[in-house]
C-alpha cells in the first residue's frame, strides 16, 4: 500500500467563529402628543456561542477533513420600544470521545473532551451592544449613544483524538487484531491478508456477560521507529495512552514473534514509558496450526520469565478468545483509572526530544546517558542478536552514534549505556 493510504484521521485544523454580539440601538419614542419622547433604543442580542459535544457514533475525525469552518450566527440588532435583538443560535460540534482541543496560535488545550456526554464552551459569542435607553441620566435626557455588538470569540482550533477504550488490542501488522475484534464485539473492521489493513483504530463492545461490558480498541500495527513517527507511528501510540490493559497479539507465522514482541515493547517505552508498563496479557494468535502451537511452550516460558501472562488463540478458529477476554477482565479490576490529562501539552515530538549525552569516563570507556537511550537498552533482548541490531538502529538514527565517533570512539572501545556493556565495531 502506498503511503497515502495511510493517514490517520485523528488531527485535524479547523476554524471555529461564536457569533458577534448584535449592536445597540439609538432611538427616541416617537408617539403623537409626545415630542420628546425619551430614548427607547434596544439592546442587541448576544452572538451565538459554539461546544464540542462528545458523540459515542463517531470514532475518528474524518468528518472533520471535508469541513473545516464553523460558526454560530451573530445577534440581531436591538430595535425601537426597547426590544432586544434576537440571541444568535448557539452551535453544537459533535467529536468523538477522547478529543483534545489545542488553540493553535497559542498551543493551550483549550477542552479535552474525555467522557460520553461532554459538553464543552470552545468559543463564546459576543455580548450585545447596549441601546441608548442605558446612557440617559439626570444630565443627559437625549443620549445618542450606544454600543456596537461584541466580536465573538474566533481561532484556529487543532483537534487530536485519542481513543477512550478499556483495552488496547497491540501488536505487529496482521498479526489477527481486527480478527479478533470482529469476533468478539459487534465491530466490523476492514481485514485483509496485508499489513496496515487497520488504518483507523476501531472500537468495539465486547459482551462479557452478566450486563458486563468491554471497551477494545483495535489499534493499527506498529514499524520500528514508531516512537520517531515513522510509518503509523505518532498515530499508533497516541492511542494507546489511555488505555487501561493492553492485550498482546503474536502473530504465529511471524519469523521470530519473540523478536515482534521486544521490538513493539521498545517503541512502547521510547514514547512513552509508562505504556510498557501497563498490564497485558500476550497472546500467541493462529495456534490452529500445528507448527504454531508446537512454538507455544518456549514462547510462553520465555514471556513467563519477563514477567508477563501467556496465553494462546485462534482468533479465526474463534477458540481460545473468551478466555483471553476474561483474562483482560481481570486486569482491569486492579488496573490505575484512565488518564485524564491536564490543560498541559499531551503530545509533541518537539517536547519529548531524544535528549543524550556522551561522556569518556576513562581511556577506551564511553558511557552514553539520556532517558531514552537506557529505556531502550532496558527494553532490549540481549540474547537476540537481531534484537541487538534493532537496537543498534535506534542509536544510530537518534545520533549516538555520530556522537561516540565525534568523542574519538575506537575499535574495541567500550560504550556503556546503563547497566550492559558494549563492545565498539565499526
Amino acid at each position: 500500500m502506498g503511503r497515502n493510504n495511510t493517514r490517520f484521521f485523528d488531527i485535524a485544523t479547523i476554524q471555529i467563529a461564536a457569533g458577534d454580539g448584535g449592536n445597540g440601538m439609538v432611538h427616541f419614542h416617537r408617539e403623537k402628543f409626545v415630542p420628546k419622547g425619551g430614548p427607547d433604543g434596544g439592546d442587541g442580542g448576544h452572538g451565538g456561542s459554539v461546544y464540542f459535544v462528545t458523540d459515542p457514533h463517531l470514532n475518528t475525525l474524518l468528518p472533520f477533513q471535508h469541513r473545516r469552518r464553523y460558526s454560530a450566527p451573530s445577534g440581531m440588532h436591538g430595535g425601537s420600544n426597547n426590544k432586544t435583538g434576537k440571541t444568535g443560535k448557539d452551535v453544537d460540534i459533535k467529536v468523538p470521545v477522547g478529543t483534545i482541543v489545542r488553540n493553535v496560535e497559542t498551543g493551550k488545550i483549550i477542552a479535552d473532551l474525555a467522557e460520553l456526554g461532554d459538553r464543552v464552551l470552545i468559543a463564546r459569542g459576543g455580548q450585545g451592544g447596549r441601546g441608548n435607553q442605558h446612557f440617559a441620566n439626570s444630565r443627559r435626557k437625549t443620549p445618542y449613544i450606544a454600543e456596537k455588538g461584541e466580536p465573538g470569540e474566533a481561532f484556529e482550533a487543532e483537534l487530536e483524538l485519542k481513543l477512550v477504550a478499556d483495552v488496547g488490542i497491540v501488536g505487529v501488522p496482521n498479526a489477527g487484531k481486527s480478527t479478533f475484534l470482529s469476533v468478539v464485539s459487534a465491530a466490523k473492521p476492514k481485514i485483509a491478508n496485508y499489513p496496515f489493513t487497520t488504518l483507523v483504530p476501531n472500537l468495539g463492545v465486547a459482551d462479557l456477560g452478566n450486563y458486563k461490558t468491554m471497551v477494545l480498541a483495535d489499534i493499527p500495527g506498529l514499524i520500528e521507529g514508531a516512537h520517531q513517527g515513522i510509518g503509523l507511528g505518532f498515530e499508533f501510540l497516541r492511542h494507546v495512552q489511555r488505555t487501561r490493559v493492553l492485550i498482546h497479539v503474536l502473530d504465529g507465522w511471524s519469523a521470530d514473534p519473540l523478536l515482534d514482541f521486544n521490538q513493539i515493547m521498545t517503541e512502547l517505552a521510547l514514547f512513552d514509558e509508562d505504556l510498557a508498563d501497563k498490564p497485558q496479557v500476550v497472546v500467541l494468535n493462529k495456534t490452529d496450526m500445528p507448527e504454531v502451537a508446537e512454538m507455544a511452550p518456549d514462547l510462553e516460558a520465555a514471556i513467563r520469565k519477563m514477567g508477563y501472562d501467556f496465553m494462546t488463540m485462534s482468533a479465526i478458529a474463534q477458540k481460545g478468545i473468551r478466555e483471553v477476554l476474561f483474562k483482560a477482565n481481570e486486569l482491569l479490576k486492579d488496573a490505575p483509572d484512565p488518564i485524564k490529562f491536564e490543560p498541559a501539552p499531551v503530545y509533541s515530538p518537539v517536547e519529548a526530544p531524544d535528549w543524550f549525552e556522551v561522556e569518556e569516563e576513562e581511556p577506551g570507556i564511553f558511557r552514553v546517558r539520556g532517558d531514552r537511550v537506557e529505556r531502550a537498552a532496558r527494553m532490549t533482548y540481549w540474547e537476540h542478536g537481531d534484537a541487538v541490531r534493532y537496537f543498534q538502529r535506534i542509536l544510530e538514527a537518534i545520533g549516538v552514534h555520530k556522537e561516540l565517533r565525534k568523542a574519538g570512539i575506537q575499535n574495541g572501545d567500550t560504550v556503556v549505556i546503563d547497566e550492559y556493556e558494549l563492545e565498539w565495531i565499526e
